[in-house]
């Protein structure tokens, strides 16, 4: 249990730094913390053993020792803190009430009184850690370490992955669509089964491959989940959204009833051949609700609920249904699932005795649960197979691996809860789990942690786009990890499930409080803790009476409120007190004022003021020397002095941020540390802030994501002439490091020169609006090794094709969207998974082999079908020719067929271009854009300008 060591690891250092000649502390103090440093690192190491022992295995004195350990490291950080802080000239918000330090000291005292007071201190912190030494001996606490037996805690084997090496899924899914009865001569009466079974088994994963299977013989389909605590108006909208995104996706549920949903529903699915997927539903009562919406029509429809709850499945088998109960594996596929993960699916497995007995000593213990198998095989990947026994024998939460501490910390989050990865890392930076690296920066740091909890299979990641953005957490894991933090009184959630029994602890110190929405619906907000020694205020979704005076969080240093509504609105008076605090987070959160004193927080390293509902932030903010993350999105204007904010590395502005000025873009250019930059923009903005803007950006060397996003405030037509004259990214000289290159909402003459593997070799996302392109362009762009996303429109008045060549072309590509003609031979694109291309409507009615075939793991395609001088029903044709020829594929991808220029089909007139026809209705964005009318006038595809907005803000 890694998190044990408490604040050891941040600690030590600070005691390092009171010894620089700054603090101009007496020789003997200097001594007494040299000596406090020794036996610090003495109680470091037995803590160290004692973390690698599983909690169920330590004696009672033992936790105790570590637990009072875990909080006098604490105590003493948090002071130091404090220290440092008046010894700055600052003062304290309040009087500590810890005796060694300065806390008693009047403010008019001098720093001269206060390290005097501090060396008279001194001696008591030396007796207390004394203390705690002498009774590691007295309980021999090492002995007691060494030499208990260790093996694997049994929660460990619940760890989640998302499987997609897929072990002995054919029969399961034969067997499942036999209990669906679907086919030719299946009956047309809507048809429910509900798989049950203990968690871990694969349900989800099982009904998702039949889904994916199946979708395609139905009208509509839609997969969605509902877990432990769902909002049931949310979980109907988001089966109406993926039933018929364009139609849905503005719903606004708060202001419908469960029952005009319900209705809107039922309305949609008359007389449509559907199959719905209703995942992980744990009550009666949620899925009686659910079904009052699917109505049966006659037409053959299909519905499928996974659940761990019998009553549940039984609910669903009452009228339409049946029940498929899933069976843990067999030793055969627990055994192949196991090499699979940790070799390959081409490898059999190691050979040699001892591999073999150490594969049935895991298996055995797997008890063919699949999320077991995975998670332990995780673990032993690229270890030899002849230490898996000594691997298996000791794994445990050792205090080497410095991940641990931030994958309990996950456990603030609520269940199915998609855990943003930025946010995540900068808590964890603040807070101080990320260790500093020469060679990186700490987010880097960070970043590279959170890869590794993705890598042990610990969490599932989460992307869009290609890009990743966050993750999710299998809710056994969740549990478990929640678990070890009420153990090691980590952390404080209050929900319905948890608030109770972590409330139930004896210990009174809190040092993280999690406020989840389940927890006070119609409540008293009465935390009933003290908020003294708090580091860390999470409340997510939650409605709060009455926020806590931030004068009594004393050390905090993160204060997180996300998408909460505070009544009576949210002042943040005495902001300015939270000396230590690094991490203000305030996405979707009304704030009713801001004060000036948050130019006060000099520590501070991330501001997120995304949605918060006010028209300026405090110029104040421009002191934040320290701020390393600014996130400013919904109406909110940018105050002049941004170019002080000397060390921010991420910059992300919303719409209204920016508009025509000139001087704001030059003070861009003084953000030497930039590292992310992404803007969204009025494309009314004149042309010498645009220049103001490129220039900025030509002395920001160190730029490795750069997103400009164009939103268009007049009809684009009238557009046109100012974007055709921004050419300056032709003479633009990127980084070399440059990841991310978006340019949304702005047509640019050409493909720039620099786009090749020589300059950028590290490009990894392009998406680029341009005015034409050429074969040679194509050609550049395929040799850059580290692409995954490519985004290309040029309009489809050019009727461009390229042949995909051979071997060695876009070696890593996973999304490619383009409006041209694409052929593929084999080899070409060998890890693609997502396409957009364009097609001609041919006069025969036939579409020529393009090559799918030759992409193994394409699993969505989407073809722009260009209508221009064919026939209603050559399109008919070509389009059913164009449906088989993508399901012929193996993977049998999901396919989406747009169709545009049917204004200037053959036999219409050309004042019809633009109308949208009936068909295409359902292609109206919800903001009333007509997505075909994109391609036909070559119109900024703001549909991707909406993912990048989405991603960046959610």
């Amino acid at each position: 249990m890694q998190f044990a060591t408490g604040a050891m690891g941040t600690l030590l250092p600070k005691l390092a730094e009171l010894l620089k000649e700054q603090y101009d502390l007496q020789k003997s103090v200097k001594q007494g913390i040299s000596f406090l440093m020794d036996e610090l690192n003495s109680i470091q190491a037995a803590l160290e053993k004692v973390s690698k022992v599983p909690l169920d295995q330590l004696n009672e004195q033992t936790k105790i020792w570590a637990s009072d350990i875990r909080d006098l490291s604490y105590n003493i950080e948090d002071n130091i803190d404090t220290f440092m802080l008046r010894v700055d000239g600052l003062e304290a918000a309040k009087k500590h009430n810890f005796t060694w330090l300065i806390d008693k000291c009047h403010k008019s005292l001098s720093k001269i009184k206060i390290r005097h007071k501090i060396a008279n201190e001194i001696k008591d912190i030396k007796s207390q850690v004394q203390e705690v030494m002498e009774r590691r001996d007295r309980y021999k606490i090492d002995d007691a370490a060494t030499n208990l037996p260790t093996f694997v805690d049994p929660r460990i084997l619940t760890l989640y992955e998302n499987v997609t090496k897929l072990v002995g899924i054919d029969k399961a899914s034969d067997d499942l669509m036999k209990k669906l009865s679907v086919g030719d001569e299946a009956p047309k009466k809507l048809k429910m089964v509900s798989v049950v079974g203990i968690g871990g088994l694969g349900k989800t994963t099982l009904s998702k491959v039949v889904f994916d299977m199946l979708k395609l013989h139905f009208d509509c389909a839609a997969f969605v989940p509902v877990g432990q605590n769902p909002d049931i108006k949310r979980v109907l909208k988001d089966i109406l959204v993926e039933l018929n995104k364009h139609k849905y996706m503005s719903f606004d549920v708060t202001t419908l009833s469960e029952r005009h949903m319900i209705n809107e529903l039922r309305e949609y699915l008359d007389n449509r051949r559907y199959l719905i997927v209703i995942d992980d539903v744990w009550e009666p009562s949620q899925w009686n609700i659910i079904k009052l919406g699917l109505i049966d029509s006659n037409c053959g429809s299909r519905v499928i609920t996974t659940t761990r709850i019998f009553q549940v499945a039984d609910e669903v088998a009452k009228e339409f249904g049946d029940v498929y109960m899933m069976e843990p594996h067999s030793h055969d596929n627990s055994k192949k699932l196991f090499y699979n993960r940790i070799f390959g699916a081409a490898c059999n497995g190691p050979t040699g005795n001892q591999s073999v007995e150490a594969t049935e000593k895991i298996l055995k213990r797997c008890g063919g649960i699949p999320l077991s198998i995975i998670t332990i095989a995780s673990l032993l990947v690229d270890k030899p197979a002849g230490d898996w026994s000594a691997i298996y024998d000791s794994i445990g939460f050792g205090s080497g691996d410095q991940n641990v501490t931030c994958m309990l910390y996950l456990s603030i989050y609520p269940e199915d809860q998609l855990i943003k990865k930025d946010t995540l890392i900068w808590k964890w930076v603040a807070e101080g789990f990320v260790q500093e690296d020469k060679n990186k920066e700490l987010f880097e740091v960070g970043e590279k942690y959170f890869i590794e909890l993705i890598n042990k299979s610990l969490i599932q990641p989460m992307e869009n786009d290609g890009s990743l953005i966050g993750c999710r957490i299998h809710d056994m894991v969740l549990d478990l990890i929640r678990n070890i933090a009420a153990d090691g009184n980590f952390v404080k959630i209050f929900d319905k499930q948890h608030e109770v029994r972590r409330l139930s602890s004896q210990r009174t110190t809190v040092r993280r409080i999690a406020l989840h929405e389940s927890w006070n619906q119609g409540k008293n907000n009465d935390l009933a803790v003290g908020m003294t020694h708090l580091r860390s205020f999470n409340a997510i979704m939650c409605t709060i009476s009455m926020m806590p005076s931030l004068l009594s969080f004393q050390v905090l240093r993160v204060l997180e409120l996300d998408g909460c509504n505070v009544t009576g609105g949210l002042y943040l008076k005495h902001i300015g007190k939270l000396r230590q605090l690094r991490y203000l987070g305030m996405h979707d959160t009304r704030i009713a004022e801001l004060p000036d004193e948050i130019g006060n927080l000099m520590h501070l390293q991330t501001l997120d003021a995304c949605n918060i509902d006010l028209q300026v932030l405090p110029s104040t903010i421009c002191k934040l020397s320290k701020l390393l993350w600014l996130r400013l999105f919904g109406g909110m204007s940018v105050p002049m002095g941004v170019g002080n904010l000397s060390s921010l590395q991420n910059l992300v502005l919303g719409w209204d941020s920016i508009k025509s000025n000139e001087d704001f873009a030059m003070e861009v250019g003084k953000l030497m540390e930039l590292r992310i930059l992404k803007i969204f923009v009025h494309s009314e903005i004149d042309e010498g802030t645009k220049k103001a803007l490129l220039e900025s950006l030509c002395g920001l060397r160190r730029l490795q994501n750069l997103v400009i996003v164009f939103k268009l405030m007049e009809v684009f037509q009238n557009m046109m002439s100012t974007w055709e004259g921004w050419e300056g990214w032709d003479h633009w000289e990127p980084p070399r490091q440059l990841h991310e290159f978006h340019i949304f909402g702005i047509d640019l003459p050409r493909l720039p020169a620099w786009v090749n593997s020589m300059c950028v070799p590290y490009l990894s996302s392009l998406k680029l609006d341009l005015l034409a392109m050429e074969a040679r362009d194509l050609g550049m762009l395929s040799r850059i090794p580290a692409l995954r996303t490519l985004t290309l429109r040029t309009g489809t008045q050019q009727r461009m094709s390229w042949t995909v060549g051979g071997a060695g072309l876009f070696p890593n590509l996973r999304f490619c969207r383009m409006d041209i003609a694409l052929t593929f031979l084999q080899g070409a694109m060998p890890t693609l998974m997502e396409l957009r291309l364009l097609l001609w409507a041919s006069e025969d009615g036939s579409v020529s082999d393009v090559g799918l075939g030759h992409l193994p793991l394409l699993n969505f395609v989407q073809v722009l079908l260009d209508c221009r001088g064919a026939t209603a029903r050559q399109v008919e044709e070509v389009e059913a020719a164009l449906r088989r020829m993508v399901n012929a594929h193996p993977n049998c991808p999901a396919i989406a067929v747009d169709r545009f220029g049917e204004g200037l089909m053959e036999g219409d007139e050309d004042d019809d271009e633009g109308e949208i026809s009936a068909e295409d209705e359902d292609h109206v964005d919800e903001n009333g854009d007509d997505e075909n009318s994109a391609y036909t006038y070559q119109e900024p595809d703001n549909d991707a300008a909406k993912e990048e907005e989405e991603e960046t803000t959610n």
